[in-house]
C-alpha cells in the first residue's frame, strides 16, 4: 500500500454463533442448558405425557363433578305407577274391542315368609354377589354390553337393587335417561335401605308371567301353592322364569322347555356353587312342570289366544320388550278381522266340536284344534282358532311348535326341486310328470348317510307312480327319495325362505325332513303356503296394524317382501296341490267353492292331522292335535269323535272349506293365474292301463323295462288274476277299513293311502296298476315285481313315517 492512500477502517471481528460462543467461565458461573429440539413431521401429532396427564386428570375432574351434581340432583322418587298399572286395549282391525288386560295381580309378603332356599335360589339365578356388592357393578354392566355387541344374546348387567329400582320406582323404558336415574337412586337406596328390604321388594314386584307379579302370585300361578311351601326345585324354576318370564313357561311354550329346563339346572348348580344346597339334594331333583295355566276370565273364548299371540310377536320382534309391555297404557290394533275371526269358531264348532262328546268317549278328551289364516298379498294375519277357550285350554294351538306337520311338509321339497332345477339319481328332471318308484319301505338311492327306507301309509306300494300322483296319495317313498335327490340341504333352505323359522325343532338336512316330522306351528305353515299363494313372493307374517301410548305411534317392523322362490316354482307346486284337491287326498276342500290348491298330513302316531291350502285370495292350516288334558302328554287321536283314524282329509280339510267359504262371501272367486315349470303339463292318463310288461323306472338303473316273473313286492304277477282284491293294503275296490276322518266324500279317500268307490269290486283283472279309484291307478302300471336295478327292501324296518 502506498503513502498516498488513506488507511482503511478495521473491520469488526464477526460475531460467532451462539452454539460457537465460548461458555462463560470462572467461579459463580451455571453452566447453560441445551434447549430440545421443536418436533417436526407427523411426531406433532402425537401428544406429550403432560397432555396425557392433563386430560387424564380433566376427566376424572369432569366425572366426579357430573357424579356429584346427579346425586344431588336425582331423588327417590315415590312408588311409580306399576303399582297402579294401566291396562293394554286390545282391537280388531275395525277398531271394535277384542280384550283389555291389565288386572295386575300382586300379593306382597315379608321376606320372613320367603324361605331361604326360595330366596336362594332366585340369588343364584339374578345376582349371587347381592349381600356383599354395591348397588353397582361396573363389572357386569360392561360384560353384558359386550355380551350384547357380540350377538351372545341381550344382558341387563343390573343387579337386583337395579332391577329393583327400575320395577318400583321408575319403568321399563329403554332410554339413556332412565338408566341415568337408575344409577344414581341405586346408589341412594343402597345407602338408605338394607339388603334384606330390597330383596324384599325385588320378590314383590318383579314380573312372573302368566300376570303374576311378585313371588307370591307365582307360587299360586304355577303350582298353586303359597311361597313358604314352594321345594327348591319348584324355587328354581320361578327364579329361571325372571330371566324370560312368558317365554319359560313349558305349558304355554312346550316348544322351549329345553332351554326353560337348562335355565333351572343352571340355577340350581348355582346355588351347590355357592353351598345354598348340597350336592346330594340336588341329584335327587327333577324338573317340576307346573300346573297348567288357567287364563283370567276376562280372557275366556278366542280373547286370551289372540293377546297372547300379539303379546309374542311384539316381544319377538323387539317392538317393546315384555316388562315394558306389562306397565301398559299401549293401545293395539291387530290385523285380525271379527267376521273371519268368527267365521273360524264357527266351522270348528260346526265340523268337529259338535262330534265331541268326552263324556261317552274317553279319546275326545285329547282332541284339540289350532288354525290361522293369511292374507298371501300383505302377510296380514286375519284370522286365528287357539282352541275351544283360553280359561280351559291355556296353551294357543296355533302358535305352539310341539306337532309333527307331517305331509303338509311335501310341498316344500316338490318346490325346492324345481327352484334348484333337480334331477333324479338317473338325470331326469323333475316336473310334476317325473315318474318315481312308489313301492313300501323302498330304501333311498344316492344317501350315504345310512340305511332309510320309509313306510308309506298303511304300508301300501304303488310301483311306478307320478310325482303328480304321489302327491296326491301322500305317497313317502317317492318324496324321501326327491328329498335325497334335491339335497336334504337345499330342502331345509327352501322351508325356510318361504317361512318356517331356521330354528324349526327336528328340521333337518336328512331324507326324512320330506315327511315332515319338523314341529312347525299352524302360523308358521300358514306363512309358507301363504308365499306360494303369493307366486313365491314371501314376507313375514303380522299381527299389528297399529301401537301407540299417549297418542304417538310405535314404530313397526317393516315387511321386507321379496321373492323367496320363482314364480315358476311356488305356481307349479300349487298345480300339484290343485290336484290334491280335485281328486287327491284333500277333495272335502272342493266344499269351499272356490280353485283351491291344498295338502293333507298327519303326525307320527297319528297325534295330530293336518290340512294346509289356500285360494288365489286366502292362505289357511287347520291342524286338529291330541293332547292329554291331565299330563300334557301327545296322544293318538284313534277313536276320536267315534272314529277309527282321523286323517287331514276330514276334519281339518272340512273345517278349511267351511271357514274359507264363509270368510270369502261376498267376494268373487277368482282362478290362479300360474306360470308353470317346462314339461309341468298335466298328460291325459287313459282310463284302462295299456297291457304291458314294461314301465318308467324311477331307479337309476332301471331301462325301464320289467320282463314279468314272480313278485317280491307283494304284488300280482303282471297281467294275472286279482284273487283277494288287496295289494299289499291297498283296496281293490272294497270299502277301505279306515276312511280319512272316516267321512267318504267325493269317493272317500285316505290321507296318503288309498281310494274308496262304495264298496263296488270293479274289476277282477290286475293289471298291476289297479288302484282304489275305480280300478285304475293314474299313477303307473305295477310291473308286478321290483325294478331292475333297485334295491329291495331288506327285513330291516325303517322309522315310522311321520307324515301321511
Amino acid at each position: 500500500m502506498s503513502s498516498d492512500e488513506p488507511p482503511q477502517p478495521a473491520q469488526p471481528e464477526p460475531t460467532p454463533e451462539p452454539s460457537q460462543q465460548p461458555a462463560p467461565t470462572g467461579p459463580g458461573t451455571k453452566k447453560a442448558k441445551a434447549k430440545r429440539p421443536k418436533r417436526k413431521g407427523w411426531r406433532r401429532l402425537i401428544p406429550t405425557w403432560r397432555m396425557l396427564l392433563g386430560t387424564v386428570i380433566g376427566f376424572v375432574l369432569l366425572c366426579v363433578g357430573l357424579f356429584a351434581l346427579g346425586y344431588a340432583l336425582v331423588d327417590i322418587p315415590p312408588a311409580n305407577s306399576a303399582a297402579t298399572a294401566q291396562s293394554n286395549v286390545y282391537l280388531y282391525a275395525d277398531g271394535t274391542q277384542i280384550a283389555r288386560d291389565g288386572e295386575v295381580n300382586r300379593e306382597n309378603v315379608r321376606l320372613a315368609q320367603i324361605s331361604r332356599t326360595t330366596q336362594h335360589a332366585v340369588l343364584a339365578a339374578e345376582d349371587r354377589d347381592f349381600y356383599s356388592e354395591s348397588a353397582i357393578d361396573p363389572k357386569a354392566m360392561l360384560r353384558a354390553a359386550w355380551n350384547t355387541v357380540t350377538g351372545k344374546g341381550k344382558q341387563s348387567g343390573s343387579t337386583i337393587t337395579q332391577q329393583y329400582v327400575k320395577n318400583y320406582y321408575l319403568g321399563q323404558e329403554q332410554t339413556v335417561s332412565r338408566k341415568v336415574k337408575e344409577f344414581f337412586i341405586s346408589i341412594k337406596l343402597d345407602r338408605e335401605a338394607t339388603k334384606d328390604e330390597i330383596l324384599e321388594g325385588y320378590l314383590n314386584t318383579s314380573y312372573f308371567g302368566r300376570n303374576a307379579y311378585g313371588i307370591q302370585a307365582a307360587a299360586q300361578a304355577y303350582y298353586g301353592v303359597d311361597v313358604e311351601d314352594l321345594t327348591a326345585a319348584q324355587s328354581a324354576y320361578l327364579a329361571a322364569l325372571l330371566n324370560a318370564p312368558s317365554a319359560y313357561d313349558v305349558i304355554a311354550h312346550p316348544e322351549n322347555k329345553a332351554k326353560a329346563v337348562a335355565r333351572w339346572n343352571y340355577v340350581l348348580d348355582g346355588m351347590v356353587k355357592e353351598k345354598w344346597l348340597s350336592a346330594a339334594d340336588r341329584a335327587t331333583m327333577t324338573f317340576p312342570v307346573p300346573d297348567e295355566a288357567k287364563g283370567p276370565a276376562g280372557m275366556s273364548g278366542q280373547r286370551g289366544y289372540i293377546v297372547q299371540a300379539v303379546k309374542d310377536f311384539i316381544t319377538d320382534n323387539e317392538i317393546l320388550d315384555e316388562d315394558t309391555l306389562a306397565t301398559g297404557g299401549y293401545r293395539i290394533t291387530t290385523t285380525l278381522q271379527k267376521k273371519k275371526q268368527d267365521a273360524f269358531v264357527d266351522a270348528v264348532d260346526d265340523q268337529l266340536m259338535s262330534q265331541i262328546d268326552k263324556d261317552a268317549r274317553k279319546a275326545d278328551r285329547n282332541v284339540r284344534a289350532g288354525g290361522a289364516a293369511i292374507d298371501p298379498a300383505t302377510g296380514k294375519v286375519l284370522a286365528m282358532y287357539g282352541g275351544i277357550d283360553y280359561t280351559k285350554q291355556y296353551v294357543n294351538n296355533a302358535t305352539r311348535r310341539d306337532y309333527q306337520v307331517g305331509s303338509t311338509f311335501k310341498p316344500f321339497v316338490f318346490t325346492s326341486a324345481v327352484e334348484n332345477g333337480s334331477t333324479t339319481q338317473d338325470g331326469r328332471v323333475i316336473t310334476p310328470n317325473t315318474v318315481y318308484d312308489g313301492t313300501d319301505e323302498r330304501p333311498v338311492q344316492g344317501w350315504d348317510g345310512g340305511y332309510y327306507a320309509p313306510e308309506n301309509e298303511d304300508n301300501v306300494s304303488y310301483g311306478p307312480i307320478t310325482v303328480r300322483t304321489a302327491t296326491d296319495k301322500s305317497v313317502n317313498a317317492v318324496y324321501a327319495q326327491m328329498a335325497v335327490d334335491v339335497g336334504p340341504g337345499e330342502v331345509k333352505r327352501t322351508a325356510v325362505d318361504l317361512g318356517l323359522p331356521r330354528n324349526t325343532p327336528d328340521l333337518t338336512a336328512t331324507p326324512s325332513i320330506a315327511l315332515g316330522p319338523a314341529t312347525a306351528s299352524v302360523l308358521d305353515m300358514t306363512e309358507a303356503y301363504a308365499t306360494l299363494a303369493n307366486h313365491g313372493k314371501h314376507g313375514r307374517y303380522t299381527l299389528l296394524a297399529s301401537i301407540s301410548k299417549d297418542g304417538t305411534d310405535l314404530e313397526l317392523p317393516e315387511q321386507d317382501t321379496r321373492q323367496a322362490v320363482s314364480r315358476e316354482s311356488a305356481d307349479t307346486t300349487t298345480s300339484i296341490l290343485q290336484s290334491v284337491v280335485e281328486g287327491g287326498t284333500g277333495t272335502a276342500a272342493q266344499a269351499a267353492g272356490r280353485p283351491a290348491a291344498g295338502k293333507t298330513g298327519t303326525a307320527e302316531e297319528d297325534t295330530a292331522a293336518w290340512f294346509a291350502g289356500y285360494t288365489p285370495d286366502l292362505a289357511t292350516v287347520v291342524s286338529v292335535m291330541g293332547q292329554d288334558p291331565d299330563t300334557g302328554a301327545h296322544k293318538s287321536l284313534y277313536g276320536a269323535a267315534g272314529l277309527p283314524r282321523i286323517n287331514g282329509g276330514g276334519f281339518p280339510a272340512q273345517i278349511w272349506a267351511q271357514f274359507t267359504r264363509k270368510a270369502l262371501a261376498g267376494t268373487e272367486a277368482t282362478d290362479f293365474d300360474l306360470e308353470l315349470e317346462d314339461g309341468a303339463e298335466e298328460v291325459p292318463i287313459p282310463s284302462e292301463p295299456p297291457a304291458t310288461t314294461g314301465a318308467t323306472s324311477a331307479s337309476p338303473d332301471d331301462p325301464g323295462t320289467d320282463t314279468g316273473g314272480t313278485p317280491t313286492d307283494g304284488g300280482p304277477t303282471d297281467g294275472g288274476t286279482d284273487t283277494g282284491g288287496t295289494d299289499e293294503g291297498q283296496d281293490q275296490g272294497q270299502t277301505q277299513g279306515t276312511t280319512d276322518g272316516g267321512t267318504t266324500t267325493d269317493g272317500g279317500t285316505t290321507d296318503g293311502g288309498t281310494t274308496t268307490d262304495g264298496g263296488t269290486d270293479t274289476g277282477g283283472t290286475d293289471t298291476g296298476g289297479t288302484g282304489g279309484t275305480g280300478g285304475t291307478d293314474t299313477g303307473g302300471t305295477d310291473t308286478g315285481g321290483p325294478l331292475s336295478g333297485l334295491t329291495s327292501p331288506s327285513n330291516r324296518r325303517s322309522p315310522q313315517a311321520a307324515g301321511r
